[in-house]
């Protein structure tokens, strides 16, 4: 007999992702509206642009060559350039004020790592900084994808309440007060706030508490360091209002907040090229680690992105993109008013940007995984994420299953209209069930 194969702890703390479920349904379903997945729109995809980008390379012999060269595990330095003066030049906007690229913060492009998308950051970071039992404080809700990277790592998460504001402070402040009264405050090394329309709420953290953030981080932080991971993933797909300051710019000495973003969102996933700005004592650590997984993201990925950025498509596209999200978020939280406004109780959140609204039930309404209402709304042809994965569990284990995530990046304003109308005939059936006829 065959001797059972014995894997790893990393290994046994690793699970499937909970929305794998969801995203296997809308891809088998045929007919059902998927409000669900947090994809880019199809029809968006700059290909005329990536394509005069490939062409142009090729039958450049030397641009050829070194884009279909292997790379360094840092990343194309004139991308990392490129990426710095953006993010520069956002900041300056964000604050208002005319600073010269690269100026900011005293960063070079030396900070400056690329990615396999982010979320090789969110696993690269983990690997250097933490042991198993160390603590990550998050929102409440956050990421529920970087949730599961956590949990592989062995990390224990807090989280926080968020109000319309996003990440609540004084929570924030309280919650470390406890965990140095019971001795746990060293294990607690990061602090990780999805602060620009966010994943899953579309919520944003307020101007007023980015640097609030860093001052709590250095005053909590006086035996050891506590880090702040920015995830601004979302930051460029905004459609109302000014840009905001990053929680970065609040880091003059570049030693407390790492920036983390992509171009999947804002460009094209398949490229699958993300970035972070880093403090410098990082780089190396992290860079060593990226080596031994693949010694460099894709290169050739890298000079496309770099071309788009420098012949301006990549600016465009962005402008593009704005509008077609702005019109589609626009369509949801109007069909919300209208299918819901004989519920009073229901509430959503309204965002400026992004690709979510989070909608939240009265208290006693179950909308979890294993709940009645998946089933309903898939029997109706509408498909959402519960909200339950975004949590995690309290003291006593519990966790609120009231709450939805809806995603408008995928659908037409037309199927997000109807997807909305199946929604709340879902909701109704369930509520005629319970006897109050809505």
């Amino acid at each position: 007999m065959t001797a059972p194969l014995s894997l790893s702890s990393q290994a046994n703390r690793t699970s499937a992702s909970p929305i794998s479920y969801f995203i296997q349904k809308a891809i088998s379903t045929p007919g059902l509206i998927s409000l669900a997945a947090g994809l880019v729109d199809e029809s968006c995809f700059p290909s005329n642009d990536i394509s005069a980008a490939v062409q142009a390379m090729m039958a450049d012999p030397t641009a050829s060559k070194a884009a279909l060269q292997y790379g360094s595990t840092q990343g194309y330095p004139k991308l990392r350039s490129q990426v710095l003066e953006m993010f520069a030049a956002s900041d300056a906007s964000g604050l208002g004020s005319a600073l010269a690229p690269l100026a900011l913060n005293n960063l070079t492009p030396d900070d400056v790592i690329l990615t396999t998308g982010s979320q090789q950051l969110l696993y690269l970071l983990g690997e250097a900084l933490f042991d198993v039992g160390d603590i990550v404080i998050c929102e409440a809700p956050s990421y529920f994808v970087y949730h599961g990277v956590l949990q592989s790592q062995g990390v224990r998460v807090y989280s926080v309440p968020m109000d319309d504001g996003g990440m609540r402070m004084d929570e924030l402040e309280a919650l470390l007060h406890r965990l140095e009264a019971a001795g746990e405050l060293p294990r607690v090394k990061l602090i990780y706030t999805v602060d620009y329309f966010q994943n899953p709420t579309g919520l944003t953290l307020a101007a007023d508490r980015r640097p609030k953030l860093v001052e709590i981080a250095k005053e909590f932080g006086r035996s050891h360091r506590i880090l702040i991971l920015e995830d601004a993933a979302y930051r460029e797909l905004r459609y109302e209002g000014s840009d905001l300051p990053s929680v970065k710019s609040f880091d003059p000495s570049n030693e407390y907040v790492i920036y983390t973003s992509t171009f999947s969102k804002p460009c094209a996933p398949g490229l699958k090229t993300g970035f972070a700005i880093v403090p410098r004592e990082l780089v190396a650590p992290i860079c060593h680690l990226k080596g031994n997984h693949d010694f460099g993201s894709s290169n050739l990925a890298q000079h496309i992105l770099s071309r788009l950025i420098e012949n301006g498509a990549y600016a465009r596209h962005v402008l593009s993109l704005r509008e077609v999200y702005r019109k589609k978020a626009q369509a949801m939280l109007r069909s919300l008013e209208q299918e819901f406004a004989d519920w009073p109780e229901v509430r959503w959140t309204h965002p400026r940007g992004g690709l979510y609204v989070w909608l939240s039930f009265p208290a006693d309404f179950d909308a979890g995984d294993h709940g009645p209402l998946v089933e309903r709304a898939l029997a109706e042809g509408v498909l959402y994420v519960p909200g339950q994965f975004g949590h995690v569990p309290d003291e006593f284990g519990n966790i609120p299953k009231n709450e939805v995530r809806l995603s408008f990046g995928v659908s037409s304003p037309e199927q997000i209209a109807e997807g909305i109308r199946r929604l709340r005939k879902a909701c109704r059936g369930l509520e005629k069930q319970r006897g109050k006829g809505l």
